[in-house]
């Protein structure tokens, strides 16, 4: 698979860069990203790659209702952020598909949303690949078969310690 994999940390233990998870369907990658929501901890930039209707707004949808969002979680697409603001930190979920100029990016504010107290979710990083932070984590949602394939493309020792529980799920 070719494409960006952004600021990529060699993983050591028993998840590593390189590891894939079969999803037969939108409601299995809800559910394995709502499993993994628990492990999320605030201050994280997790990255998410694939093509149109590959499952990217799926799986933060999955995490969202693992962190307790209830109400609708939609793809900010043509918003390219929305916000959901939760007791103990805030979910940023970003779209950049439709960018076509990193410099506009810089001129909405965006960077502010990247802090300690936040989780950040990037759809289409490789559109603001200059301008985007390092991701503690970056999947790549892939087609497979009748579902999807989610392959582990980086993740800081921060973003590895989320994954490693996933372990055979």
């Amino acid at each position: 698979m070719e494409g960006f994999y952004p600021n990529n940390v060699r993983a050591d233990g028993p998840v590593r860069v390189g590891e894939r998870w079969f999803l037969k369907d939108a409601q299995a990658t809800e559910d394995w990203a709502r499993r993994w929501a628990v492990h999320l901890v605030p201050g994280l930039v997790i990255t998410l790659q694939g093509a149109l209707g590959a499952g990217k707004t799926a799986f933060v949808r999955g995490v969202l209702r693992g962190l307790g969002v209830t109400g609708t979680v939609r793809s900010p697409t043509y918003a390219w952020l929305e916000t959901y603001e939760l007791s103990r930190l805030y979910c940023y979920h970003f779209d950049f598909y439709r960018v076509t100029d990193e410099g506009t990016v810089e001129e909405m504010g965006f960077r502010e949303c990247f802090r300690q107290d936040s989780l950040c979710f990037v759809e289409w990083p490789e559109r603001v690949s200059n301008w985007l932070p390092r991701a503690d984590v970056a999947w790549h949602l892939a087609p497979q078969d009748e579902g999807r394939c989610l392959i582990l493309h980086a993740a800081t020792p921060r973003g590895l310690a989320t994954v490693q529980p996933m372990d055979g799920c």
